[in-house]
């Protein structure tokens, strides 16, 4: 099944706030220890509700976004950042991308979960697919946005962590006709401009990178029939990142998938278009 999301027009003054902003859910800010302190683990988490667990994408860790303030009115938000990246530590722990899933399933016994949603953004997309195929009991429901993960050789991706800082930064990451884009980019704590500057931060450049290539070889094809849990995939129509054949072999590749592509919009429905895209996980999430 595949489900366009039109953009709306929106007559009158939009406020900014309650689009981009605004602390609708108390939420904490915390580090725990993992493996007897072997990685101390940065985690945002606010919200009740069933447990949700979010993956950042390459673009590395954006605190507490407005997209995770609406999705906690929901869902109990679990967010944890990667070691190397933020104030996670332990990534020279970590030689391959196989470690990487184990530290999560390690994480997610550590935090007592039996069962949770999963969801990823981007690189975010392509762990939790792993993850996923690594422990498919554990998670009812998965959502993937804009993943990577699988290659195709007719529209091959790009090898973003080849570029300089500068050449990273000035992708089209998003739609500059997407006016919520817009408005995040004049704002002082827009996400757009935390991400931008996570884009030329060597540190979690050389974090996520570990992992990432060569994405050919991973090897998620081979375990894609494990995934067999519903799977909700979400893309922007314009994303220049990951274009739209991804989301249709993705699609292909899970069978148990349905797509949402959100039009007027690039490689950051989460961060473009919030509501769209916050409505469409929770009504998949709650189905």
């Amino acid at each position: 099944m595949i489900i366009i999301v039109a953009k709306q027009s929106i007559k009158g003054k939009v406020s900014k706030r309650s689009v981009v902003r605004g602390n609708l859910v108390d939420h904490e800010d915390k580090i725990i220890d993992i493996r007897h302190g072997q990685f101390q683990v940065e985690l945002l988490q606010g919200g009740t509700g069933p447990t949700l667990v979010y993956l950042h994408g390459a673009s590395g860790h954006a605190g507490w976004s407005p997209f995770l303030d609406h999705l906690a009115q929901s869902f109990r938000i679990i967010a944890p950042v990667q070691p190397g990246v933020g104030n996670s530590t332990g990534l020279e722990h970590l030689d391959t991308l196989w470690d990487l899933i184990i530290f999560y399933e390690d994480l997610i016994h550590e935090l007592g979960l039996e069962t949770l949603h999963l969801c990823g953004d981007d690189y975010g997309g392509m762990v939790a697919a792993e993850l996923a195929a690594h422990c498919p009991r554990l998670i009812p429901r998965l959502a993937l946005t804009a993943p990577f993960g699988i290659w195709i050789d007719d529209t091959p991706t790009l090898d973003i962590f080849a570029l300089t800082p500068s050449e990273r930064k000035h992708l089209e990451w998003f739609n500059p006709q997407n006016e919520p884009a817009s408005n995040l980019l004049i704002q002082e704590d827009d996400q757009i401009g935390i991400l931008e500057q996570e884009l030329v931060n060597t540190q979690t450049a050389q974090a996520i990178g570990k992992f990432m290539w060569p994405i050919a070889d991973h090897g998620l094809i081979k375990r894609a029939h494990r995934i067999t849990m519903p799977t909700l995939l979400i893309w922007g129509d314009s994303d220049q990142i990951i274009p739209l054949p991804y989301a249709y072999a993705f699609q292909n590749l899970l069978p148990n998938s349905e797509l949402t592509i959100i039009e007027q919009c690039g490689h950051l429905p989460h961060l473009e278009r919030p509501r769209d895209y916050c409505n469409a996980l929770t009504k998949f999430l709650s189905t």
